[in-house]
């Protein structure tokens, strides 16, 4: 049990985080900041919050877990405005969907104080931002990835595993460069890919009308691309190169089908097509596999 949570960022993240801490009785108070007032006197509203701060460092004082939930450029002016209340056995975390980022913000600006600190992504979110979505539930069944350092406190790496766990997390650990490595793959370059195919889309002088005629697949296929703007155009610059290596394999794979279609060679199409729909097919029967224990079967670097 935690006496007060300090919860920095009161959205969809941050919210949630507070929510599932108090449904599971793990926090005794949750103190909220934002640089919106507004926002903070709703999460108080809706009880997200009980009590609403003035500033990031009033949120932290008197905390013993504080979650960092901001946009990934605004870590490390969150870090600065913290960096004195940031105390050995306080449990300070971050949910950043990129880690050298953060974790190279940390190390500058925490300096002696970086033990403390736990570099976290919950793999959880919706395509719909704001404390008013913010939900208990929604990291029930998810991964966590922590990211610790050889700096980083081990109590406090098993805190934070023990919390993600009873909030219903699995959690698995990896070094941050292996984690944008990953991350850049199977989450960041679907984004780019979705937001510039729906651009593309619009941009065509019949889009109106193709977009009228879409179905079920369309609307799977798209689906990220509802996500919030300002929280993707910092993933996809904090991670840049992992995410254009990355594109440029995707780019690689386009440019052999297209050649396929091009040279009426049904036979390599219809391989690729098979490649693609077999190892598809192989990643639903294992994330339908159980997992092998609660810290993801000792997995600690992809």
């Amino acid at each position: 049990m935690f006496n007060q949570l300090g919860l920095i960022g009161c959205g969809l993240m941050g919210g949630s985080f507070a929510l599932a801490l108090k449904k599971a009785g793990l926090v005794r108070r949750v103190v909220g900041y934002s640089k919106s007032p507004s926002t903070v006197e709703k999460a108080r509203r809706l009880g997200v919050i009980d009590v609403a701060a003035e500033s990031a460092l009033l949120a932290v004082s008197g905390s013993d877990i504080v979650i960092i939930a901001v946009p990934v450029a605004a870590t490390e002016s969150t870090f600065r405005a913290i960096r004195h209340l940031v105390d050995p056995g306080v449990l300070f975390m971050d949910v950043g969907s990129t880690k050298r980022d953060v974790v190279d913000a940390a190390r500058r600006v925490l300096k002696e104080r970086l033990p403390s600190f736990v570099p976290a992504h919950p793999i959880a979110g919706r395509e719909v931002a704001g404390i008013e979505h913010a939900d208990a539930q929604l990291y029930q069944g998810r991964k966590v990835i922590l990211t610790p350092l050889q700096q980083t406190d081990p109590v406090l790496v098993q805190k934070a595993t023990d919390v993600w766990a009873a909030i219903g997390c699995q959690v698995l650990k990896m070094t941050p460069e292996n984690h944008d490595t990953a991350f850049a793959a199977v989450s960041h370059l679907p984004h780019l890919v979705a937001f510039a195919y729906i651009n593309a889309m619009q941009q065509q002088p019949s889009g109106r009308e193709f977009l009228s005629l879409a179905g079920p697949g369309f609307r799977d296929f798209t689906r990220i691309a509802a996500s919030e703007p300002t929280v993707w155009r910092d993933i996809l610059l904090s991670n840049r190169e992992e995410i254009l290596k990355q594109s440029e394999a995707f780019r690689a794979t386009l440019d052999a089908m297209e050649r396929s279609m091009r040279d009426w060679d049904g036979e390599a199409l219809q391989q690729q097509i098979q490649s693609a729909s077999d190892s598809r097919s192989q990643w639903t029967l294992s994330t339908h596999t159980p997992p092998s224990g609660p810290s993801g079967g000792g997995k600690t670097s992809r």
